[in-house]
């Protein structure tokens, strides 16, 4: 199939899946309301400090459990002890994740790479299992390489943005903004935060799938509609 004509361009994604006062982001609730109105949903994995991979945005515990600590100085015991805000609601594997999902909607899987050795490995590890649809993507252009190498099949996309507030370094800004490690990742498609489009650097890639990140807005998805092949949303209604 045309990876334009998949579901990575005709299924609008719901980021952290379909969240919102009640329902707490990267939640089995969340998913589930996604699935419910039929979008993908969008995920980010992050690795413990014992090797488990959960479900999970923030490096740090404490925006959405209001804990102290690190997810990758932390054992999946102890996260597991942990509630996601003022809910019942716990933080999920990826394991979890997948079996609840089990292939009613797609999943558009963001790598969190903490440079923990063995990463990618153990989340391919985990995926190789599944049979639903699914795919990767990753800031970090030497993700995207590991599966390329070893998983080549799996569609993977280069996320990116302008950084303006990224304590990253500026080397690090530019490579990553101009998306110039692309002839490293071969990405599938293009993952670019909606505030930073259109530029000149995305424009190279026309023959790629591009998707649009965060859209929380009309004003933003009306500039999607322009720029971007798909969108990544939240607290608006995509359709």
């Amino acid at each position: 199939m045309n990876i334009f004509d998949s579901w990575l361009v005709k299924t609008p994604i719901a980021h952290r899946g379909l969240h919102n006062e009640d329902i707490p982001e990267n939640s089995l609730s969340a998913f589930e309301n996604a699935i419910k109105n039929k979008y993908a949903i969008e995920l980010d994995l992050r690795m413990t400090c014992d090797g488990e991979i959960v479900v999970f945005h923030d490096d740090n515990l404490g925006r959405m459990t209001g804990s102290s600590g690190y997810v990758n100085k932390t054992t999946l015991e102890d996260i597991k002890k942990l509630n996601l805000l003022n809910t019942a609601e716990k933080i999920p594997t990826l394991q979890e994740t997948l079996d609840f999902v089990n292939g009613q909607v797609p999943l558009l899987i963001e790598i969190k790479n903490m440079n923990k050795v063995g990463l990618e490995k153990k989340v391919w590890g985990i995926l190789c299992r599944y049979n639903g649809e699914y795919a990767i993507q990753s800031f970090n252009p030497y993700t995207l390489e590991w599966f390329k190498e070893h998983a080549p099949h799996v569609k993977r996309g280069q996320l990116s943005s302008f950084f303006k507030n990224a304590d990253i370094g500026l080397v690090k800004r530019i490579v990553l903004k101009k998306l110039w490690l692309n002839k490293v990742s071969e990405p599938n498609f293009i993952s670019y935060n909606i505030d930073d489009l259109p530029n000149r650097w995305v424009k190279k890639y026309r023959e790629l799938p591009l998707l649009a990140w965060c859209v929380r807005t009309l004003e933003q998805k009306e500039k999607a509609v322009k720029f971007a092949d798909n969108i990544i949303f939240e607290e608006i209604d995509p359709e």
